[in-house]
């Protein structure tokens, strides 16, 4: 059995690759058991561990049964350690053989802004050129590159409540050749941007409805608690929306608040990333029609992306 860490993992993956792989995966028919959720009682604060499975279809030519186990510890941020972590168990489809076991982070990371990527190929402007990224922590740089992989992006704002750490990641970009800037005006950015993608903490809006220009698409990745959000009620009501999978219209932040608070109905929810993907649901519209894409991840996307690590794997 192969251990596969962070450098292993980025070897392996491109965004174009991954993303047109995840399309293919969600037109197929893998098989995705509910996600277990549990809740673990620790002295002065919460824990939660996820455990989310999923296996290839029966009749795939190279089968593969998958497994990340995350843990959500809510007060590591006190002992300067990530609040959540994981790991992915891949092992061989037809004989149950581990295969491998990989940072379950990183795998993250990138599943998550392919999941975005794909969702932005079908929803936004196909000349978007402008793209704000809300929030600076370790998803930021993947979410601006899944972004650049399937949009012309020539002008990138990143903002972040603590300016210094928008700093370092535009810097790390520009490092990259990626031309990227840190910017203090979230307002006056979001009132321009073709494609903003927020990624953060958040437990009050960020993103106002009334910001949004004709055309703009809004990708929401942070929020995952029924504690956080990151758009307001007036971005739902102006938006067409489209969720990664039914999971988000009950749990997670931001359509699932709106939902509980009355200020949303879920049978204004367009689709799933899958109805796009299948064509059930248009993509974008030339009406100038603003959309929204919400994810709280999926297991498929997790599968999708391990197998891509082990089927392209390198020695780095």
């Amino acid at each position: 059995m192969r251990l596969f860490g962070p450098a292993e993992i980025d070897a392996a993956l491109s965004f174009p690759g991954l993303i047109d792989t995840l399309a293919e995966a969600f037109r197929g028919n893998a098989v995705v058991p509910p996600r277990a959720h549990h809740r673990i009682e620790r002295p002065g604060e919460e824990a939660i561990l996820l455990v989310m499975p999923a296996w290839s279809a029966p009749d795939a030519e190279r089968p593969y049964i998958g497994t990340k186990i995350v843990s959500v510890f809510f007060g590591n941020g006190a002992r300067n350690l990530p609040g959540v972590m994981g790991a992915y168990l891949l092992m061989d489809g037809r004989t149950g053989e581990p295969l491998a076991v990989m940072d379950g982070n990183r795998l993250t990371l990138w599943r998550t802004a392919a999941a975005s990527a794909l969702a932005s190929r079908y929803l936004a402007n196909p000349t978007a050129s402008k793209m704000l990224m809300v929030g600076a922590g370790g998803l930021a740089p993947f979410l601006i590159k899944a972004h650049r992989a399937v949009r012309p992006l020539t002008d990138i704002a990143i903002w972040a409540r603590r300016p210094e750490a928008a700093e370092v990641v535009a810097a790390q970009l520009v490092s990259e050749g990626i031309e990227a800037r840190a910017v203090t005006d979230l307002e006056g950015e979001a009132r321009t941007a073709d494609i903003i993608s927020c990624a953060t903490n958040a437990t009050q809006p960020l993103i106002h409805g009334h910001w949004l220009k004709r055309d703009a698409h809004l990708d929401l990745v942070g929020a995952f608690t029924m504690q956080m959000r990151e758009a307001d009620a007036n971005a739902l009501e102006r938006a067409r929306v489209v969720v990664d999978s039914e999971k988000a219209i009950d749990e997670g932040g931001d359509v699932a608040i709106g939902i509980e608070e009355g200020s949303y109905a879920a049978e204004r929810v367009a689709g799933t990333l899958t109805d796009l993907c299948n064509g059930l649901i248009p993509g974008h519209a030339e009406d100038g029609e603003i959309t929204m894409f919400k994810s709280v991840g999926m297991s498929l996307e997790d599968l999708v992306a391990a197998m891509a690590v082990w089927e392209n794997r390198v020695s780095v």
